[in-house]
C-alpha cells in the first residue's frame, strides 16, 4: 500500500433502467483502476450481487455484506474483502439487501447510512465505486448521498434517454436536500455496435443532450464482456486482448487523466 493516499473519490454508477451495462461498468472500471495501481473499493448495493460474483472476491460461506453495513450491524471495514486483483477490494452485495429498504425506512438518517459508514475509510482508497441497483429507491438514494459524483451508463438503444431523465430528477432532489456537492462524473455509451445506424443515432443524441459530459470512450458490444462474469472475472483477467478490455482500459485513462500516475 502506498502512503499518503488521501481521501478517495466516491463514484456511484447508476441508471434505474436495467440492462445498460451498469454492473459490467462497475466491475471492469474498478478492476481497471486497481490494475493501473489505484487502491480501489467496489461496493455492491444490488441485491442480485452480480458485481460481487464477477470480481471473484475471497468470501466465506456466510459472508458479511452491505446489508449489515447499512443497518448498522457492522462497520464498512469489517465487511471489506480482498479480491484476486492487487489493490481491488469489495464490500459484497447479498440477497438480504432486498429487505434493507423496509428495515431502513424507520431509521433516523436513513438517506445517509452509507455516507456515514464510508466516512471512516475514505482515506484508505483512491477510488470507491458503488454499483447501484436498477431502481431509484432508498439504496440508490444512499449511494447518491455518499458519492462525490455519479457515472451514468447509457445503452445505445431505443428510449436510452427516457430513464436518464428520471435519474436526473433524482440527482436534483439529492443535491437540494442531501448532497449539494454531487456532480455528474460522466455519461458512458454502452452496448455500442458501429454497424447499426440506430447506435450511431443514439450516440449522437446523447452527445447533443449531455455535451462534454459524455466520455470519448465507448463500450462496444463484445463477447468477452458477456462471457467474463460466467468465469467470475473482470474482462481484463478473462481476455486482456479483447475489445472490451481495451475499452475499459481507455475509460480508466480518461477518468484518471488529471490524476498523478501511479505506475511511474
Amino acid at each position: 500500500m502506498r502512503q499518503n493516499i488521501g481521501m478517495g473519490k466516491i463514484i456511484a454508477i447508476a441508471n434505474q433502467k436495467g440492462g445498460v451495462g451498469k454492473t459490467t461498468t462497475a466491475v471492469n472500471l474498478a478492476a481497471g483502476l486497481a490494475i493501473f495501481g489505484y487502491r480501489t473499493l467496489l461496493i455492491d448495493l444490488d441485491p442480485q450481487a452480480n458485481a460481487t460474483s464477477s470480481c471473484d472476491a475471497e468470501l466465506g460461506s456466510d459472508y458479511a455484506s452491505t446489508y449489515e453495513v447499512l443497518i448498522g450491524q457492522l462497520s464498512a471495514s469489517s465487511a471489506t474483502f480482498p479480491t484476486y486483483i492487487k489493490d481491488l477490494f469489495v464490500v459484497p452485495g447479498h440477497v438480504r439487501l432486498a429487505g434493507a429498504e423496509v428495515e431502513m425506512a424507520a431509521m433516523v438518517g436513513r438517506d445517509k447510512r452509507l455516507a456515514e459508514a464510508l466516512d471512516p475509510i475514505k482515506r484508505q482508497y483512491e477510488f470507491i465505486l458503488i454499483d447501484c441497483p436498477p431502481s431509484l429507491g432508498l439504496l440508490t438514494i444512499n449511494a447518491l448521498s455518499a458519492a462525490d459524483s455519479v457515472l451514468i451508463p447509457v445503452q445505445c438503444e431505443y428510449y436510452a434517454l427516457e430513464g436518464v431523465s428520471k435519474l436526473n430528477d433524482t440527482i436534483r432532489v439529492v443535491r437540494r436536500y442531501l448532497n449539494p456537492n454531487l456532480e455528474i462524473e460522466g455519461v458512458l455509451l454502452t452496448l455500442y455496435d458501429n454497424r447499426l445506424q440506430l447506435c450511431r443515432h443514439v450516440a449522437q443524441e446523447v452527445r447533443n443532450h449531455f455535451g462534454d459530459k459524455v466520455y470519448q470512450t465507448i463500450i462496444s458490444r463484445n463477447i468477452s464482456l458477456a462471457e467474463a462474469p460466467g468465469f467470475s472475472q473482470p474482462v481484463a483477467l478473462y481476455d486482456a486482448e479483447s475489445r472490451g478490455s481495451s475499452n475499459y482500459s481507455s475509460l480508466v485513462s480518461e477518468i484518471c487523466a488529471d490524476r498523478p500516475s501511479v505506475l511511474a
